[in-house]
């Protein structure tokens, strides 16, 4: 079943506040997905400090700390680890893709599960609020964040099979539904070279979208591209470091609603969750139409 949330903030003055309101927000959609669940948070002061990038890993075969001084040692620049058990969170003074590659060459079998200058990706197995406390989720600020409980339906109960996917630098996708062809789409991907971490449905909407990203098509083009190319019954939030975007099959059968005021925009698989939002009695609230592409900039 699955259950979505989303909030792209407008208003700096509630940046402090993101951590605490998607929490809220989270926890409203346990019953859709007890199995596990994953969070993204753009612009976290401590896990993504300005000018540096942050590389968020599962099954590191060492502690966050020594994780941190071998890549200090390996890249002559500071490194700090931040141990958010499972996920390690390491943050550094340099490219995302150099800080990515050195973690790659270190530990050869973690997974990187989001990487960039703005984005954290944490991840786990169990009830979803419980896992948002122990990640310290309720005390992180940002502009942005996306979350995802999950009943799973295509792969196993893992923390990796657990959504976001952010496979692309400070990108992210969530996705409530199953995409059924994805199979021989992956299999064209992996002909022109993309690699993939698991068998699960929603990487494979995840790799495709961030495909054309790289490639120079805008998220909007990306996602269009996307339902003229994919199957199934979905409903999908996908987010950068400048974007938030919903976007639902042609049928429509998954749900999703949005709400907009002037301080904010949230998405949600119900509405249960956008409740507790300040100012949401003011707010602008509506199901976005099938296959139709909603994207709000960053201001």
């Amino acid at each position: 079943m699955c259950g979505i949330v989303g909030l792209h903030l407008r208003d700096a003055t509630l940046y402090p506040q993101l951590g605490a309101l998607l929490t809220d927000m989270l926890d409203a959609m346990c019953d859709r997905g007890p199995d596990s669940a994953g969070m993204a948070i753009y612009g976290n002061p401590t896990w993504s400090p300005v000018g540096e990038a942050t590389v968020s890993v599962l099954d590191s075969p060492v502690s966050a700390i020594e994780l941190a001084e071998q890549l200090t040692h390996r890249l002559a620049v500071a490194v700090t680890g931040h141990d958010l058990d499972p996920t390690v969170v390491v943050h550094a003074p340099v490219a995302a893709d150099a800080l990515a590659d050195a973690v790659r060459t270190i530990a050869p079998r973690a997974r990187i599960i989001g990487f960039g200058e703005e984005l954290t990706v944490l991840k786990g197995m169990g009830n979803p609020t419980d896992l948002a406390h122990r990640f310290g989720l309720p005390q992180a600020g940002g502009w942005q964040g996306v979350a995802h409980t999950r009943m799973a339906t295509e792969s196993a109960v893992t923390a990796e099979g657990s959504h976001p996917f952010a496979v692309g630098p400070d990108q992210c996708l969530v996705h409530n539904g199953s995409f059924s062809n994805h199979m021989s789409i992956k299999h064209d991907l992996e002909r022109v070279g993309v690699h993939f971490d698991s068998e699960n449905d929603t990487e494979v909407g995840a790799r495709f979208v961030a495909k054309q990203l790289a490639e120079g098509v805008d998220l909007e083009k990306a996602l269009l591209m996307l339902n003229e190319t994919f199957d199934g019954f979905y409903t999908l939030l996908v987010s950068n470091s400048d974007s938030f975007a919903v976007v639902r099959d042609p049928i429509a059968c998954k749900p999703a609603i949005i709400a907009e005021t002037d301080r904010w925009v949230a998405m949600a698989s119900e509405y249960r969750a956008l409740a507790h939002l300040p100012g949401i009695e003011n707010a602008r609230i509506f199901e976005p139409e099938p296959e139709e592409v909603y994207v709000w900039h960053r201001q």
